[in-house]
């Protein structure tokens, strides 16, 4: 069964019909089998009768068009395939947005209490100056003692007022810590390395088990990290992090659009390639093997040649995402393990 990615897939092929080695017919659609694909290609025809590039834009807007013109059984049965591919990220932005906005809304309150607090504390120092002045001037000790009991009154007011603002903002302080952990967790993005975080690679993981479930296609997972051997020859800690920065730089110019690059933690990243079975993520995986090898480090007048591990594995969604994650980080430990191969495939 052709599957949405699969119609992307054979656009972004072109005339060659080739990809890591494999041929793809020109008579792959002429025979759909399900609703989807007799869909699929009407919406393609649609677009080459306009002379519109059948780029994935193109043909979401197409997709969309056309399907308004189907019956509703046919909306709500691709409705129900599509539901496996939507993420609601439009509203999961919403909320987002809304939690930034109180957090900014907490942050401006504290900043409003602190130019409180340090006006008030300014207000002290000048009574305590002006009461300082009057004392010098009180002839006799009655009149220096009324001057410090109104001067205690003054100390006791101040310090109601500040007792009461520390404690809201200490509130407010509170819910701002409340909200910064919450976006915390929502967030996708590593900045540190300018790659997808360890949550999303999960959810994506999670969602392709789901797809491949139904579509019945492969897709595969790798795993990178500095081989042992290259952060042991190192000692600078500066050093080692512009190395690990090297690698996700480099993943990110080897991978597809359609490839999601994320770092899982501790310097090691995975990457979900998409419609990519075992033979393809092997060749994968040895390109970018060359490329990080290909691409030497100099530290100081010291020239150190880069090296990784992977580990590689076919998504199987009757495992679960944990148990493919290990799975992937056993075969990497395996490829620290022995320096004459450049990945280790874990074969369940």
């Amino acid at each position: 069964m052709a599957s949405l990615s699969d119609l992307k897939r054979t656009q972004r092929l072109g005339s060659s019909g080739m990809e890591d080695g494999v041929v793809i017919s020109a008579g792959a659609l002429n025979d759909p089998t399900s609703d989807l694909e007799v869909f699929a290609k009407e919406v393609l025809g649609a677009l080459i009768s306009n002379n519109l590039p059948p780029t994935p834009n193109n043909f979401a807007v197409y997709f969309d068009r056309k399907l308004e013109e189907k019956s509703e059984s046919l909306r709500r049965q691709i409705g129900s395939i599509l539901e496996l591919e939507e993420d609601n990220e439009d509203e999961k932005s919403i909320e987002f947005e809304k939690t930034l906005k109180q957090g900014f809304s907490s942050v401006k309150s504290i900043l409003q209490l602190s130019a409180t607090l340090y006006k008030n504390m300014s207000l002290m120092e000048k009574i305590l100056d002006k009461r300082k002045d009057e004392l010098k001037e009180v002839p006799s000790l009655e009149g220096a003692s009324e001057l410090l009991s109104s001067l205690s009154g003054d100390v006791s007011k101040l310090s109601g007022i500040l007792k009461k603002q520390v404690t809201h903002m200490k509130t407010i302080y509170d819910e701002t810590a409340n909200i910064v952990k919450q976006v915390e967790q929502e967030t996708i993005f590593d900045n540190q390395y300018g790659v997808y975080n360890k949550r999303y690679l999960i959810t994506k993981l999670e969602q392709e088990r789901h797809l491949i479930t139904e579509f019945k296609h492969k897709s595969s997972l790798i795993t990178v990290e500095l081989s042992k051997s290259t952060a042991q020859s190192i000692q600078s800690e500066k050093a080692h992090q512009l190395m690990i920065r090297t690698i996700a730089r480099l993943l990110l110019k080897t991978s597809r659009r359609s490839d999601i690059v994320a770092h899982y933690g501790d310097g090691v990243f995975a990457m979900v390639l998409k419609h990519t079975d075992i033979e393809s993520a092997k060749r994968a995986s040895d390109r970018l093997y060359e490329l990080v090898a290909s691409s030497n480090f100099f530290l100081a007048e010291q020239e150190i040649q880069l090296r990784i591990a992977i580990g590689v594995t076919e998504i199987d969604p009757d495992k679960s995402v944990e148990e493919t994650l290990v799975g992937t980080l056993d075969a990497m430990e395996s490829a620290h393990s022995d320096s004459k191969i450049h990945y280790a495939v874990c074969n369940g």
